[in-house]
Parts: C-alpha cells; structure tokens; sequence
C-alpha cells in the first residue's frame, strides 16, 4: 500500500468522477436548476444513509474513548487551520477583510466527506470500522465549520449552531447511541442493507455535484491576478499542515482507525462547499475559486505523496 502508484490509482478514480460532473455542467446534462433537488438527496437521505450504515455495529465506535476523541480532532484540525491561515493573510499583506476571510476559512477547511471516504474505503479495505470513525470525526469538522468557520470567514460573530443539526449530525447520533446501549443489535437486518444500498449513491453524486460547482465558478479563477493566494494556499494547505496533522496522529494516545483518518484528511486539499458560501455571503468568492481549485488540481500529486509518507511515518503500511 505505500507504493506511489498504488495510492494514486486510488486517487484517480475519485477527480475523475468530479470530472464528469464538471462535464456534465458543460454539456448542460446537469442543469444549475438540479443542484438543489440532488443537494437536498444527498444531504437529507444518500448521506445519512451512507454514515448510519457505516457507524452501527462498528467495533471501532463501541468505545468511549474513540468517540469522543475523534470529534474533538476534528474540531481541532480545523481550528489550526482557520487560525494559522488567519494569521498568514495578516502577515501577508492581505488589505481587504473579505479577502482575509475567504481565504482563512478556505484553507482552514479540508474537504473532509466526498473525497476521504472513497479512500478510506479503496485504501483500507480490510478495516471496515474505518469508515465509521471517519464520520464521528466529521462531526467535529461540522461543528468547527458552522460555528468558528463562519467566524473566519467574518459573517456572524458567534457562528450559526443551527446549520450543525442536519441530517449526517443526526444519522451520527442516533447509530452512536444504538451501539452504545447495545439496541443495535434490535435494528432489523433490512433497515440496514437499505441503508447500505441508498448510501452507496451518496459518494457519486457528491463528487458530481462537486465538480458542477467548480464548472460554475472555473472562469473567478484568474491566475494570472492572483498567484499570492495560490501559492500561500497549496503551501499551508498541502505543505504546512499536512505535517502538523501527521505530528498528531503519531503522538496522540489514539486508534490506528483514527490514526488513518487524520492521515487521509491530513493529505486532503481545500473543500469546495466554501465557495457557495463565499459567494452567499459576499465574501470575495473569486480567491475560494483560486484556493479550491489550485488546491485541487495540485493534490493530485500531493495526496498519494503524503499517504504514502504518512503509512511509513505512523507505522500504518
């Protein structure tokens, strides 16, 4: 598993599929009018699904001390992330609070759904508990992302605790609760391979979804006018914090589970639903554009180089 190829076989597969659904918007055989209806599904339905499958019966998740480790690394990866790209905006002569904003919070935030699971599940096929710890960690993310996340990004002063309560952060509650009083083993063997069955579109259509997004906004990119945040960006995205991350993993009292998750978030790039909400809240959508999308395209080379690093590093090959 430490081979380069290997890990970038895994990688592939994952942008190719962002990259039919950025062809699909081209082609206008995936209209701006479906974003919404196959949002809500994948948000309300495919992704819940998909976390209660892969929580309930996890061995793993039956411990205390993994649930709620887990959630708390979560929060923190991002928080040092939002800070240290706060602080490397300020230092970096950044004149415009918008901008400031949008890049602390695109930095800041790892794409931590879409792209990890499928790597997870190609990279670790013989832990199937993996997957579960993975969604109890994004529970933190969620957390840190509506509420400090928001703060960075400079829209609201105490964050939106609401956005927190959505369909995964209840799918994660309700599997944790199952399994740790037990009543998981009460849970009707049908229940859960339709669970099974609708997360398993979950993943896709994210990833198409993705890349419809990035389509949309692909013409904000200007390079040209804005190589300072391109390049500080993949630095501290892709550089910086991929090493604090792997300093935790290995000297964090935890799972080799969760070991696995910070080293599979650790090499991830930027996530790209902070686009929307740059956009949404008008806060200089053009450098998320940059950020999302050179992060992206350069991860390509830079996630099978750090899983790979990283499996030597913390003892996982």
């Amino acid at each position: 598993m430490n081979d380069f190829g290997t890990v970038f076989l895994a990688v592939i597969p994952v942008f190719c599929v962002a990259v039919a659904g950025l062809l699909m918007r081209r082609l206008n055989w995936l209209t701006e009018e479906a974003d919404k209806s196959l949002f809500r599904l994948t948000v309300n339905l495919l992704s819940p699904a998909l976390i209660f499958s892969s929580i309930l019966h996890n061995q793993a998740l039956k411990h205390g001390n993994t649930v709620i480790l887990a959630p708390l690394v979560g929060f923190g990866t991002i928080g040092l992330g939002l800070v240290l790209a706060k602080v490397t905006a300020r230092f970096s002569n950044f004149r415009e609070a918008k901008t400031i904003g949008a890049f602390a919070f695109c930095v800041g935030i790892y794409n931590y759904g879409y792209v990890p699971v499928p790597l997870v599940n190609t990279l670790f096929p013989t832990s199937p508990d993996t997957p579960g710890v993975l969604f109890v960690h994004n529970l933190g993310v969620e957390i840190a992302f509506w509420t400090i996340g928001l703060m960075a990004l400079g829209v609201v002063s105490g964050g939106d605790w609401r956005k927190v309560f959505n369909g995964p952060v209840i799918a994660i509650f309700l599997a944790l609760t199952l399994n740790l009083t037990g009543a998981d083993k009460l849970v009707p063997d049908f229940v859960l391979k339709t669970s099974t069955m609708l997360g398993q579109c979950a993943i896709p259509i994210g990833l198409i979804l993705i890349g419809a997004t990035i389509a949309d906004h692909i013409h904000e990119f200007h390079s040209a006018h804005g190589w300072k945040v391109i390049v500080l960006s993949c630095l501290l995205r892709l550089g910086i914090l991929p090493i604090l991350f792997l300093l935790i993993a290995k000297y964090l009292p935890c799972s080799v589970e969760l070991k696995r998750v910070i080293l599979i978030q650790a090499a991830m790039p930027s996530g790209t639903f902070p686009i929307l909400l740059a956009r949404h809240y008008d806060r200089d959508p053009s450098t998320a554009v940059r950020i999302v999308v050179a992060t992206s395209v350069a991860s390509l080379v830079t996630i099978p180089l750090w899983i790979r690093f990283g499996m030597n590093f913390l003892g996982l090959g």
